[in-house]
């Protein structure tokens, strides 16, 4: 299994791969070139939500779905958007504005009462990007589900043996950029038929930098 040390000298090495001065701070990805996986037979299409330890200095920005109650407390408790009853109605005739939605959140939490016309009126926005919404129970946590998601990022499969996601940023220093992508990869590793063993190389970048690859194999 790689370790938390392995991958800190790879986030080390990416850092300072790039000596150009930024006018933006710059995000570490990571990518994870698979192996020994038939694509013939097993569906990787990967598409997952993990909740970092260490959280970025943009967090995520979710939508919430709701009525009544559920979307004063998601007002309250901050959300950057909360789409209500009459509004997803109007999204059903504005195709435009269904698709900015789509594009603009990160991630949709709803009220599982709205769960069906949620499906037929974004559905085909939001089914595409993976981003349909997580459904939110009468009487839930709210607030902490809003607050988990906030430090959140999405992994999802490149291509049909490599799965990529976001890490961290270059305000967090290398263990913690390294506890995100140890989180990243075991969640990673529960959706591969063989786990680790699927696992080839893994390569770290900053968003402007070189890639920094590690044959896992060879460690």
């Amino acid at each position: 299994m790689v370790s938390k040390n392995q991958i800190e000298q790879q986030i080390s090495k990416a850092r300072n791969a790039d000596y150009s001065k930024r006018n933006f701070q710059q995000s570490f990805e990571l990518i994870l070139k698979l192996k020994d996986v038939d694509v013939k037979k097993t569906d990787l299409n990967i598409n997952e939500v993990v909740f970092l330890p260490n959280k970025l200095s943009e967090l995520a920005k979710v939508c919430v779905f709701a009525a009544g109650d559920n979307a004063v407390r998601a007002q309250r408790a901050g959300a950057d958007k909360v789409i209500e009853n009459a509004e997803l109605d109007r999204l059903a005739s504005e195709k435009r504005a269904a698709k900015k939605l789509a594009r603009e959140y990160q991630f949709f939490l709803a009220d599982t009462s709205l769960m069906p016309k949620i499906g037929r009126v974004l559905g085909p926005y939001l089914g595409p990007k993976g981003r349909m919404p997580t459904p939110v129970p009468q009487n839930a946590p709210l607030e902490a589900m809003l607050s988990r998601y906030r430090t959140a990022v999405r992994v999802k499969s490149r291509g049909s043996l490599s799965v990529a996601g976001k890490v961290g940023d270059e305000s967090l220093d290398d263990s913690k950029v390294a506890d995100n992508a140890m989180a990243v990869i075991t969640q990673v590793e529960r959706k591969l038929p063989n786990g680790e063993k699927n696992i080839q190389s893994m390569t770290v970048k900053k968003t402007m930098g070189k890639l920094v690859k590690s044959k896992l194999e060879e460690e």
